[in-house]
């Protein structure tokens, strides 16, 4: 049986810790603080499901051909540890993006015969789910000559809005640097970049306002949902929602960043760890999710497609709404390569329907509702 590594305890792996210990009997919980790892195994009782410190050699001493490294520790430790999988023949798996150099691995992975699959959270990872279900329906129709709108916006929040209109469950510093960092993406037909929060703009959900910015460069996905090369591409784009009244309750931080001071690296860390400390999330305040992704197709300036998928999940405690979509998610990612059903390769979340509908499954066991007009 395949031995299943797990690297880090966060809020974001809690829920998919626990359904891969219900699930399976060899589970090493891995993080740098011991206790932590202890306590999200502390409801299971079973002698091969165990917890460890965190350390390269420890985890390289642990490793055999076929096990399956879970990386949820923070992104740069990504690429170091999918090497060492890469050196002991073992499977890996992260809900992060594939950065270039993670992607150069793919053909050594293949040769190889294992998946190193990313991408398989909630942003990105549910909304990957949502869009190739869409592209296929739109290539359903057989509709020809298509001006196509593409949006994905996504976005975790306090449930009961707080006057910042946002808590913090991962770093500050983090969340603050995207918001300077370039986006780019399609608007009337043309690639554009931006910064985001120089381009906040109303957007409408299931009937509520929320704001919204393009986040990352969105272009590549283009490709990789497979949209008709004959298709005109009018809109696409991939960005954060947040609360109505987010972008006036930040406005001293972005005064901060437009000031573009030598220091700015350092005001961003204080700022941080000032943030940190007034807006984190209680132990059982109710944090919210909401995920929307929409496909709209025109042929001689008349709709002929218009589908949505939604999704507006709540949470909290050790199973936050975050939390749930995220490592739920990337647990179901873990089943399906125990059962050999993943491509080998470096790879996003997977675009085969049979695939998606695995996922769609578990989620229904836990309650997690997804709508869609289609």
């Amino acid at each position: 049986m395949q031995h299943i590594h797990w690297l880090g305890t966060g809020l974001s792996s809690i829920p998919g810790i626990r359904r891969l210990a219900k699930k399976y009997d060899n589970l090493t919980i891995w993080n740098r603080t011991l206790e932590k790892a202890e306590q999200s195994i502390n409801h299971v009782n079973k002698d091969n499901v165990v917890a460890k410190k965190f350390d390269m050699q420890a985890l390289s001493n642990s490793l055999e051909v076929g096990d399956i490294v879970v990386s949820q520790l923070p992104a740069d430790h990504h690429l170091s540890i999918a090497k060492l999988c890469l050196e002991k023949k073992c499977h890996f798996a992260t809900s992060s993006y594939i950065s270039p150099d993670m992607q150069s691995l793919d053909n050594d992975v293949k040769k190889s015969d294992l998946v190193f699959v990313n991408e398989v959270g909630l942003d990105p990872g549910i909304d990957h789910f949502f869009s190739h279900l869409l592209v296929k329906k739109l290539k359903d129709t057989n509709l020809s000559d298509l001006d196509v709108t593409y949006h994905s916006y996504c976005g975790g929040f306090p449930a009961i809005p707080n006057d910042f209109k946002y808590k913090f469950s991962w770093s500050p510093v983090g969340v603050i640097k995207a918001l300077n960092n370039d986006a780019k993406f399609v608007k009337n037909f043309e690639t554009v970049t931006k910064t985001p929060y120089k381009n906040v703009g109303k957007y409408t959900v299931n009937n509520e306002i929320y704001e919204a910015y393009p986040n990352r460069d969105s272009t590549p996905y283009i490709t990789e949902y497979k949209f008709d090369p004959q298709w005109k591409t009018q809109e696409f784009v991939r960005g954060t929602l947040r609360l109505n009244g987010w972008e006036s309750a930040w406005a001293d931080i972005f005064k901060m960043l437009d000031n573009k001071s030598p220091e700015l690296d350092k005001e961003i860390d204080n700022l941080g760890s000032e943030l940190w400390k007034k807006h984190p999330y209680l132990s059982e305040e109710q944090d919210r999710v909401v995920l929307f992704v929409k496909l709209l197709a025109n042929k001689d300036n008349k709709e002929v497609f218009n589908g949505f998928y939604f999704l507006d999940e709540k949470g909290s405690g050790e199973n936050t709404a975050m939390g749930k979509l995220v490592s739920i998610t990337l647990s179901c990612a873990i089943d399906l390569i125990i059962q050999n059903k993943m491509p080998y390769g470096v790879q996003a979340a997977p675009h085969d329907e049979n695939l998606i509908n695995y996922f769609f499954k578990t989620f229904e066991d836990y309650k997690i509702v997804i709508k869609n007009n289609l």
